[in-house]
């Protein structure tokens, strides 16, 4: 099976010249699309969140995958490494039409995938060491790191919807639909009623009013 992906960042961008420019490659090297792929998605989202990712899963070995750049697949390095190695160990030969790449099982793809792996760990090693000058550089001019002392952002969610989620109660709504609702652990709902007595009266009525009578 021979699949063609197409991928956009935004719908303000046209597919048209990425499908055309396939339809040229395959007519030059009599290759066949029996499936095109496309998606409007970010190509920094990770590849698993995205259609690709289960392409990348149905592809069987001697399948074909078509795209006019690397970067269709990705915007990092890394990830599109990846996937470069996802088809070479399913024998999937990958064809990059404007970059002039093919990568299938031969020794010359082998070679090139060894040195876009390589650049791939040069591009890691400076994003992290990027990532620690920043931090250091914060460090030294006096800049605290990590979240501040005493900030909740889960609590403060519950807290500015308390009359609503009173009112919730009231009518009956449990725990944990209150939960689910504001997307809180059942531990910040505890604080929370703990800080706001109003909760803790508002939960004793209801089961007041859940307690069967004795006649």
């Amino acid at each position: 099976m021979i699949v063609a992906y197409l991928r956009i960042s935004t719908d303000k961008q046209n597919l048209a010249n990425q499908k055309e420019e396939i339809r040229r490659f395959a007519a030059l090297h009599n290759l066949e699309i029996h499936q095109w792929v496309t998606e409007v998605v970010s190509g920094k989202r990770n590849g698993k969140e995205r259609k690709l990712g289960t392409l990348l899963q149905q592809l069987k070995q001697g399948d074909t995958l078509i795209v006019t750049e690397l970067s269709r697949l990705s915007r990092t390095l890394t990830e599109i490494m990846t996937i470069m190695g996802h088809c070479l160990a399913k024998n999937i030969t990958l064809y990059s039409t404007k970059d002039n790449y093919a990568f299938d099982n031969s020794i010359n793809s082998k070679v090139l995938c060894f040195a876009f792996g390589l650049v791939a760990e040069i591009e890691r090693n400076l994003i992290s060491m990027r990532t620690k000058e920043a931090l250091a550089l914060k460090r030294a001019e006096g800049i605290k790191l990590g979240r501040r002392k005493g900030y909740t952002p889960k609590l403060d969610i519950l807290i500015e919807n308390r009359l609503q989620i009173i009112h919730m109660l009231h009518q009956g709504v449990s725990i944990t639909r209150v939960c689910q609702t504001y997307q809180v652990s059942r531990d910040t709902f505890n604080a929370f009623r703990q800080r706001y007595p109003s909760v803790i009266n508002a939960l004793s009525n209801r089961k007041r009013e859940e307690r069967p009578s004795i006649s």
